[in-house]
């Protein structure tokens, strides 16, 4: 970008140095009568003006006027105000100056809005000069147009914004995802005991209901890290080929519970929409959060729409926006007629914890979410929004050429969380790995425990009974989660595995999306949850048409 910005500095001072030196030639062309003057401005590539030093009023403009501004060159000169009249409202007072007031030589840039309301940035050259054919001081000026050079300008000066919020975003994920890893072992150990307490009342209501209470406070706390794990893009995804359409439209009712009676719903579906690859469980989350966020800044009604459609983008629109691949990409914009929100809110919207309600009203993850599984899903997620009309959020998808998929019932509700087969748990927590081998304990299993990868390793060799499932942490100290499965199915090939952890990682997660076949228990979880978790692998892995 800076060799970029150093080539279009020096053509500007190309063009100025020409403009000046042309302009130069032009008197002496026109003190000699030449014909070829015309021919030179034509070269120039730039406005050429000549005015009375005490006066101001112009005595000559050349004919590159009506291809800048639309205007032809004898009505500019006939018309005293014809170019005042054009210059942009934000930029007349520093530049409606009389020329007599002017010190010369000087050089500024400005704003021209043409009659067909295009912007123009020019650059305008002012220096003294003496008339060839009366010797009278005249002033004479160059008119270049600089407007790419300014858009260059913006559009690193907004790169840069971007890139520096991105990596805000960035650190901020990684503490938040830290912090929720740890925080989620705390609270499998909070919510493990829990019910495996409750599970032993039976005749002490009031004990009963305190811990019942535990539990809820547990579970709202697993909800926050839940968030925290999306924002900072550290939590397992199944994604499946499927259409932004029929997700929307299976959402219908829903979304009119959730936005109410005096919120018109809205939804502009392209029939030709591309299919998109997505977990539907996140991008359903994706789309509530984006109406709630909507309905909360429509207090008293409005409009909410929600539209899809495919988006090619550019070279051009992706130069301008960090960290986005050009190509083809299905669409889903959810926009609002709400209060809107000014530059400085919009700059931090997606920031955990960023809130603009009133306390108690919000914590302030919902889009920091919405930020985090779009990223994760490997797409991109725009915000446009004007206080007093309203605020569009763009979520683009990459776009795929795949069949949709059918997502798979959930048949665990139906099964029996008990069982006698032997599982061996490898967790270096020792709180969650005493709430796992207990409530599997309860459950009838035979179970085994292992602090670390290598003592796992020890035990799998020293053990030579029949060994059914393995139950190991993605992150370990020393030999990882994904290292001791591979030791264990060089010997154990029929051993069945199921990873679990506060979040992923790339051993076991690519590019944080979880690989066809491998079974994850996301913590925090009870022993219920881990019962039937197990269950279900075990029930999957032992029918022959899987393995």
């Amino acid at each position: 970008m800076d060799v970029v910005f150093s080539k279009l500095h020096a053509s500007r001072k190309t063009r100025k140095a020409r403009a000046s030196s042309t302009a130069t030639r032009v008197a002496g062309v026109r003190a000699a009568g030449s014909p070829q003057l015309e021919e030179l401005l034509d070269d120039l590539g730039a406005v050429v003006w000549e005015a009375d030093q005490p006066t101001g009023r112009l005595t000559y403009v050349s004919s590159q006027i009506a291809s800048l501004l639309g205007l032809p060159a004898d009505h500019v000169l006939n018309s005293p105000t014809a170019l005042a009249d054009l210059i942009h409202p934000d930029d007349r007072q520093d530049v409606d100056a009389p020329l007599s007031e002017l010190r010369l030589p000087t050089d500024r840039t400005y704003r021209f809005v043409r009659p067909d309301g295009r912007v123009l940035w020019v650059r305008e050259t002012i220096r003294l000069a003496t008339s060839e054919s009366t010797g009278e001081p005249i002033v004479r000026g160059t008119i270049v147009d600089i407007t790419s050079v300014k858009d260059a300008e913006e559009i690193r000066r907004a790169l840069e914004e971007q890139l520096r919020q991105a990596q805000k975003m960035e650190a901020v994920g990684r503490l938040a995802g830290g912090v929720a890893h740890d925080f989620n072992n705390l609270l499998t150990a909070i919510l493990g005991y829990s019910e495996l307490v409750l599970d032993e009342l039976t005749d002490r209501q009031e004990l009963k209901s305190d811990i019942e209470e535990i539990v809820r406070a547990g579970r709202s706390a697993a909800a926050l890290t839940r968030q925290l794990l999306a924002f900072s893009r550290k939590q397992v995804m199944q994604p499946i080929t499927l259409s932004l359409n029929e997700a929307v439209a299976h959402m219908d009712k829903l979304l009119r519970r959730l936005i109410g009676e005096d919120v018109e719903l809205v939804t502009v579906l392209d029939e030709n929409l591309a299919l998109a690859k997505a977990d539907p469980a996140l991008l359903e989350q994706v789309i509530i959060n984006l109406a709630v966020n909507a309905r909360d800044a429509m207090p008293r009604g409005g409009r909410l729409t929600i539209e899809t459609q495919n988006v090619e983008l550019d070279e051009g629109y992706v130069r301008a926006h960090v960290e986005l691949p050009q190509g083809r990409y299905a669409m889903v914009a959810v926009s609002d007629t709400g209060c809107g929100m000014d530059k400085s809110t919009l700059a931090r919207v997606f920031e955990p914890f960023f809130t603009t309600k009133e306390a108690g009203k919000g914590t302030g993850l919902g889009l920091s979410t919405v930020y985090g599984i779009v990223k994760q899903s490997s797409g991109y997620i725009w915000a446009y929004s004007e206080p007093d009309i309203g605020t569009t959020f763009k979520v683009y998808l990459p776009a795929v050429d795949d069949a949709i998929e059918i997502i798979s019932p959930d048949f665990a509700s139906t099964l029996t969380a008990a069982g006698t087969e032997t599982i061996l748990i490898v967790e270096d927590e020792e709180t969650v790995r005493d709430v796992a081998g207990e409530g599997l304990r309860r459950s009838g299993y035979n179970v085994f425990v292992a602090r670390t990868g290598e003592e796992a390793v020890q035990l799998l060799d020293q053990y030579k009974g029949e060994l059914h499932l393995l139950l190991t942490d993605v992150v370990l100290p020393g030999m990882s989660g994904p290292a001791v499965v591979k030791r264990a199915r060089d010997a154990r090939p029929n051993l069945a595995v199921l990873y679990m952890s506060g979040y992923t990682d790339n051993a076991v997660v690519h590019h944080q999306i979880l690989e066809p076949g491998t079974a994850f228990l996301q913590k925090p979880f009870t022993p219920q949850m881990l019962n039937r978790k197990v269950r279900e692998v075990l029930n999957t892995w032992q029918t022959p048409a899987t393995r």
